[in-house]
């Protein structure tokens, strides 16, 4: 057991949402509207029957904005472990500028899309829709890119009183999810020819959406995104009931199966095996 005290939630006193909008308000504001348009879009399947691939056209804006959310609100949260007089740095304030405007921008061409009931991943029906196909490609790029400058001010100037096991597990996280998110997202984007799919095509897990007869190359995509969240967190709740040497060791090992299980399931994937299937 150990008296380290690790900044994962706010004090009872202050909500989470309230505490998200000190760490940065731009970034939480920008977050929680994506959450409320994630469940405006998925009633909107509700109504409009259309589909693409078998699958509701609202459903790709629904899980983008969510998604997106996500990003966004952790970055939002891990701005509260950089020194306060650092989080207004240049570096910080041009990531966060490229970050909110790379994801307006692609969760605006996905919704205008589904709204013309056409695909917006993918979509080679002509010059312009390949071109911005490719500029949601380095959208969401520069997004993964903009937590680079996060993560070294964490790992260099964190907050007074971050403890260095918890900072480093932030650090891992940050670094895997840009890695293995990039890396996943780029050669799923080239894959023209089956899209995220591999092989056989036929039904769809449920939530996901994931292929179920064939490979599915957004699961890697999606379990290389999240050491952001897994790995500080797996540290966080280690630190209540074991020491500092073992909260590190269970942070490498969290790192290695982020790693392993993305490694695993992105080379299922191209041999056209479904996940779990």
């Amino acid at each position: 057991m150990t008296d380290v005290a690790y900044p994962l939630v706010p004090a009872a006193a202050v909500s989470p949402l309230a505490e998200l909008r000190l760490r940065h308000p731009a970034l939480a504001s920008v977050g929680l509207a994506f959450i409320m348009l994630a469940a405006v879009s998925a009633s909107l399947s509700l109504v409009d029957g259309r589909l693409i691939d078998g699958v509701s056209v609202w459903a790709k804006p629904a899980k983008f904005f969510l998604s997106t959310a996500t990003v966004l609100l952790t970055s939002a949260w891990f701005f509260g472990y950089v020194r306060p007089q650092r989080r207004d740095s240049p570096a910080l304030r041009w990531s966060v500028r490229l970050l909110i405007a790379g994801a307006v921008f692609e969760l605006a061409y996905i919704t205008f899309q589904a709204a013309q009931g056409q695909p917006s991943h993918y979509n080679r029906s002509d010059a312009l829709h390949m071109a911005l196909y490719g500029a949601m490609g380095i959208a969401a790029s520069v997004m993964l890119l903009t937590k680079i400058p996060l993560a070294l001010e964490i790992a260099r100037r964190p907050v007074a009183g971050l403890d260095p096991e918890f900072r480093r597990a932030v650090v891992i996280g940050l670094t895997l999810t840009i890695a293995l998110g990039l890396a996943s997202g780029w050669y799923m984007s080239q894959n023209y020819g089956g899209g995220h799919n591999v092989g056989a095509t036929g039904g769809h897990a449920p939530l996901f959406g994931w292929n179920r007869a064939g490979g599915d190359l957004r699961v890697a995509h999606f379990f290389g995104m999240h050491g952001e969240q897994i790995v500080p967190a797996i540290a966080a709740v280690a630190a209540l009931w074991v020491g500092r040497g073992a909260v590190r060791r269970l942070t490498y090992a969290a790192a290695g199966a982020i790693l392993a299980m993305t490694v695993f399931v992105f080379a299922q994937a191209w041999m056209g095996l479904p996940f779990l299937g």
